[in-house]
């Protein structure tokens, strides 16, 4: 195990931990999940922490509470977004994972493609559809199967494989009412990857393998045949290559502490990036805690890990 991962930091030091979670976002179920696992591993830990669901009141509670460091297990908008952690900046208290501008940038799907092409990283085709009329031209010019996604969601909410033009407009139509902005992508097919990189090691790749059409909600949290193969099943040569990527990806993004990248890999055995996650969901399905776990770390010490980052680099 990397001593990179790992910590000598007393429990004392980390002083009281406002866990955040839940929140108002559409990934607030996986959020509760998320911040209930982390905030009983920390307290088993011996760290002085408790929780805060983020509601109506927690501006207040942030304010009035007295908080050394905040650990966010916020999913999506309003916690993955750059706006919390713009807040808690502002209030001087320091907290886990990425800073403003690369939390608001992960977040956005479409503008992550784009600085990633700036630099050279590969990522799919693809096109913003501002409006219903816009479908045929975008269908012509990147073909079928197609990607539908709101830009600004995560645990694939929103998402939809389409096959035909009536499929599209429907699937477009949908994602609208969930985020202006709509990004549509060519499909890659081929074995989908995951990498997890924790305050800047990238751990074990996962291949993920789903008889869904796609790595949906449901394959995520839901159901019980998806697999999750550790080791990834690439040669020596290409893992390395695909790990050498996701770093560059997270780099390129300015992710800070952990994040996790999403991948595709093509019939020529070309890699495609996704999108970036600042912060990955910490579930009993999640993907950080496996990539974890292979890399000898259990989910205890990979809590810590996280929460000693944020001590390390905010002071």
């Amino acid at each position: 195990m990397s001593a990179v991962l790992t910590s000598t930091i007393a429990v004392q030091d980390f002083g009281r931990v406002a866990v955040l979670f839940g929140g108002r976002s559409a990934e607030r179920a996986v959020s509760l999940k998320s911040g209930n696992a982390v905030l009983s591993a920390l307290q088993a830990a011996g760290v002085d922490a408790f929780g805060i669901d983020v509601g109506d009141d927690f501006v207040q509670r942030l304010a009035s509470e007295k908080i050394d460091r905040a650990f966010i297990v916020l999913h999506g908008r309003g916690g993955e977004d750059g706006t919390m952690q713009g807040l808690l900046e502002c209030l001087n208290i320091p907290y886990t994972g990425s800073g403003v501008l690369a939390s608001a940038l992960a977040m956005d799907k479409l503008r992550t493609k784009q600085v990633w092409l700036s630099n050279g990283l590969p990522t799919p085709r693809y096109a913003a559809v501002a409006s219903l009329e816009e479908c045929t031209l975008v269908a012509e010019s990147l073909g079928f199967p197609l990607i539908v996604k709101p830009s600004h969601e995560g645990s694939s909410i929103g998402m939809a494989k389409v096959n035909s033009l009536a499929e599209f407009e429907a699937a477009w139509q949908s994602a609208a009412k969930l985020d202006p902005q709509v990004l549509v992508e060519q499909v890659i097919q081929g074995p989908e990857f995951t990498v997890a990189v924790l305050r800047g090691e990238v751990l074990p790749p996962i291949r993920l393998v789903t008889p869904h059409t796609f790595y949906d909600y449901d394959a995520k949290y839901q159901a019980n045949d998806t697999q999750y193969l550790i080791p990834c099943g690439l040669a020596a040569d290409k893992e390395d290559e695909l790990k050498r990527l996701c770093a560059a990806a997270c780099e390129t993004v300015g992710t800070q502490g952990w994040a996790r990248v999403d991948v595709m890999q093509d019939a020529d055995g070309q890699f495609h990036l996704l999108e970036v996650n600042t912060v990955p969901g910490m579930t009993d399905h999640s993907l950080v805690p496996m990539a974890a776990n292979a890399a000898g770390l259990d989910f205890t010490q990979l809590v810590l890990s996280i929460l000693a980052d944020s001590l390390e680099q905010r002071g």
